[in-house]
């Protein structure tokens, strides 16, 4: 039995798997909401994840002595939001709350890290050959340059870094570790050999010291203590597998693991995620490369900052009164490419492929008939074109694509499911039981207390297909039109912000 948990940006969920690969249980605990005290700012408290990952593995522990009276936890995986900095003294007391992914205040940061590396293009390439990716203000570095220019006694007071979830693995274990997966994000990795970068980290001012132990995801790192046993449930001594950050985590949950595999999981952000033999790196830096959790293998991935944010925007903002299934049913009666109504989903900024972090959102085209579920259909659509935006790079760069898995919310409506196949222009898959990074890290925790042979092999016991969707010629011709008219949308915003 394995339990694998996914420290969120809204909760942490445990989730319960078999050898079979059978999910038995799961259980969730919200956390508090995170604080936005400035725009772009984006902070939470690492107690909080700790209190709910508490809460969530013993209501997973409730529900498995009810079901399978006897049965323990054999090992345990761990999944979460990635690149959030948590900063902790030489006692392992958190020094100030998280600056969590979606945090955006740090384009300063990025901009000097940049110059540090010879400035404007050089400095971005220069970056990118060291660390596999340019400074963008999600990444954990920038994080810790900015509290290192505005919060100089709390920086001279760190003495360890660490992520969201390996937060939460320092108080079950008290080991401080993380896997090359998640360290990927923090922009301090050596990708390419998958160990820290001591070029970046120098430059950067920031001590090897402070940085953890590496693992494959896979590996087991720690043990439960025996204060965390106490507190969870969970026996003193079950083994920890490393994990790896919540798109690692997600992949492994829906296969995508050779070259050629390529998944679109639409959550409050949508990720295009495509397994590598090697890395591949963009040299303008538009997509992010990463190590993949298989070992030996790599990622890359474009990121859309706003996609289920902009469908649960819309609902907020034009219709409150309305469920989700009874706008995407109002949008299907729409024909595809909404009358012309184009949507760019740049609310919180865009990564890929512009790394703008002062890009705006816009509907183009609104007319006199237009009506709500043209907005609805048109969100539905620009964030689709978003993301076709990464698969337009992978061609670029020759990344292979045999077909898209579809995860998130963008694989639970059969309208959204249509619109991406046509979108892409690909054979799209629904998966039977989509569950998730949690899954994902379940079945890490299985081969690293081996169940399974390697994630390869924990893949084919625990995953299968419901449904393909297959693109329709007529309606991707259509989407081709609506693509190339969407693409020309953000130079002439931009034009307008100067």
């Amino acid at each position: 039995m394995f339990l694998g948990m996914d420290v969120g940006t809204g909760g942490t969920r445990a989730v319960l798997v078999d050898e079979q690969g059978k999910l038995i249980a799961s259980a969730s605990s919200e956390h508090a909401p995170f604080r936005v005290d400035h725009p772009g700012w984006a902070e939470q408290d690492p107690e909080d994840w700790w209190r709910a990952a508490q809460e969530a593995i013993r209501a997973v522990l409730a529900d498995l002595a009810k079901s399978h009276p006897g049965r323990k936890v054999d090992a345990l995986g761990l999944t979460g939001q990635m690149h959030g900095a948590v900063m902790l003294d030489q006692d392992g007391l958190v020094l100030r709350p998280s600056l969590i992914w979606c945090d955006t205040r740090t384009q300063p940061q990025c901009d000097w890290l940049h110059a540090q590396f010879g400035g404007g293009d050089q400095g971005r390439r220069r970056l990118i050959e060291l660390a596999a990716n340019p400074a963008l203000p999600n990444f954990t570095l920038t994080k810790l340059l900015w509290v290192k220019e505005h919060q100089p006694d709390i920086f001279a007071r760190i003495a360890h870094v660490l992520c969201p979830k390996d937060y939460v693995r320092y108080r079950l274990t008290g080991t401080y570790a993380m896997d090359v997966q998640e360290a990927s994000g923090t922009l301090l990795l050596d990708v390419a050999h998958r160990r820290w970068s001591k070029d970046v980290a120098k430059i950067a001012g920031i001590p090897e010291s402070w940085l953890p132990q590496l693992f494959e995801s896979p590996e087991i790192c720690a043990k439960i203590g025996p204060e965390a046993a106490k507190l969870t449930g969970l026996a003193a001594g079950t083994p920890v597998a490393a994990g790896a950050g919540d798109q690692g985590a997600g992949a492994v949950g829906m296969g995508i693991l050779e070259p050629g595999s390529v998944s679109a999981t639409i959550g409050t952000s949508g990720v295009v995620f495509a397994a590598t033999a090697a890395p591949t790196m963009d040299p303008l830096g538009r997509l992010h490369t990463f190590c993949h959790a298989v070992p030996g293998r790599w990622h890359v991935m474009g990121v859309t900052q706003a996609a289920g944010l902009s469908l649960r925007w819309l609902k907020e903002t034009l219709a409150p009164d309305q469920s989700y299934d009874q706008l995407t049913a109002q949008a299907a009666a729409i024909p595809a490419g909404s009358d012309g109504l184009l949507w760019t989903p740049y609310l919180l900024g865009e990564r890929t492929p512009h790394l703008d972090g002062s890009a705006t959102a816009a509907f183009v085209g609104i007319t006199a008939t237009t009506t709500r579920a043209h907005f609805t259909r048109a969100v539905l659509e620009g964030v689709a074109y978003s993301l076709r935006d990464t698969f337009t790079l992978f061609s670029e760069l020759g990344i292979p694509v045999k077909g898209v898995r579809l995860g998130g919310g963008g694989a639970r409506g059969p309208l959204w499911r249509e619109i991406q196949a046509n979108i892409y222009g690909y054979p799209c898959e629904r998966l039977t039981a989509e569950e998730g990074g949690a899954f994902g890290a379940a079945l890490m925790a299985g081969v690293g207390a081996g169940s399974w042979r390697d994630l390869d092999a924990a893949c084919a016991a625990g995953i299968t297909i419901a449904e393909t969707i297959h693109p329709k010629s007529i309606t991707v011709a259509r989407y081709a039109e609506g693509y190339r008219a969407y693409r020309r949308v953000y130079p002439a915003l931009k034009g307008i912000r100067g």
